[in-house]
């Protein structure tokens, strides 16, 4: 019960019990506080529909109740924009199971209706196995949430860096097999990496997400697209420098390589909202793995003759090399930067 209010869970009894009986209970278990109230299937005979909904919030135990009051006690949560999920064994319970966002039917003591009306069935009949798949489902939620915001703010560099190179009328700092090569090997499996990170410590602290809430908001927005904007003058600066350093072919290897080495070092940004030095930069084996195998295939386009025939790539000297790592990594540096600033403010 506390890890489900630390997690803006917020428990409420339903029984068939004696008011007396369930507010003892209740108030063992901390699902009822000081200030919150008890009622019974009596007063809720006597109360309108809207007053029981205007109230709601006000009851954390509801007694001597009927199937009919149960269904009752879900709309009126529903209507305040909540998501509720009910637990329930009989078939009493079995209209309230259908009519809730997640219906809990036990499945060692729960009839077959029940189990026939809710969404999912718990097979140890425990009620902390429904806020472990709270936690679970939370890690999962994020892991999706930071592989499509590292696939966005990508896709948004690549972009970036060939529109703006024709704005500007430069010849173009990428082949389009360049490109193709970026988005099969280097945004792929870094990002499959991204969705099995580890659930952070601190997901049951986190106030949950409002029903019908988009995945990103007007400040993700910006970050996403802030990162784009990052990764494309980083690419389109390494053209500019590789021209001058020895022409356009140069540029073009310089800008191919800081374009997909930028997306990897990138996606360390992506594991938390910590810094990855506190989280460990080495914790997530799928990531280290994805990190070293797609930064040698990115360098074998370069060293091996045959691929950079096909890539149209061409050797480069030590400084060409130092230059494409520092502005490479410099995505770290930036949003480890952010990360502190945002710290800070908290």
């Amino acid at each position: 019960m506390a890890l489900c209010r630390r997690a803006g869970i917020r428990p409420v009894m339903i029984t068939g019990d004696h008011r007396s009986t369930a507010l003892a209970i209740a108030r063992q278990l901390d699902i009822c506080r000081e200030g919150e109230l008890a009622v019974t299937g009596g007063e809720l005979d006597f109360m309108p529909q809207d007053m029981l909904e205007h109230d709601i919030g006000k009851f954390s135990v509801f007694a001597r109740v009927t199937p009919e009051h149960k269904l009752r006690i879900v709309r009126a949560w529903q209507k305040r924009g909540q998501v509720v999920a009910m637990t329930g064994d009989g078939v009493n319970d079995a209209p309230a199971l259908k009519a809730a966002d997640i219906g809990c039917a036990m499945g060692k003591s729960g009839t077959d209706v029940a189990k026939g009306a809710a969404h999912m069935i718990l097979t140890d009949d425990n009620f902390a196995t429904i806020v472990s798949a709270v936690r679970q489902s939370r890690g999962i939620y994020e892991n999706i949430r930071r592989t499509v915001h590292f696939l966005l703010s990508c896709n948004i560099g690549e972009i970036i860096t060939v529109f703006a190179a024709i704005l500007v009328r430069l010849p173009s700092p990428l082949a389009a097999v360049q490109l193709l090569w970026v988005n099969l090997v280097t945004d792929s499996l870094p990002a499959v990496a991204l969705g099995m990170e580890k659930t952070d410590e601190d997901v049951m602290r986190r106030k949950p997400i409002k029903k019908g809430q988009g995945m990103f908001s007007f400040v993700d927005g910006l970050q996403i697209f802030f990162e784009g904007i990052l990764i494309g003058i980083l690419s389109l600066s390494a053209y500019l420098i590789g021209c001058r350093l020895e022409g356009h072919m140069t540029g073009r290897t310089m800008a191919f390589l800081v374009l997909s080495l930028s997306q990897l070092f990138h996606s360390y940004n992506m594991r938390s909202d910590k810094s990855i030095f506190r989280i460990g930069p080495f914790s997530n084996g799928m990531i280290n793995f994805s990190f070293l195998l797609c930064g040698a295939l990115q360098v074998a386009v370069v060293l091996f003759e045959p691929l950079r025939t096909v890539f149209g790539t061409v050797l480069l000297d030590g400084r060409a090399w130092l230059i494409v790592l520092a502005l490479s990594f410099a995505p770290v540096v930036v949003c480890e930067i952010y990360k502190a600033l945002n710290r800070k403010k908290i």
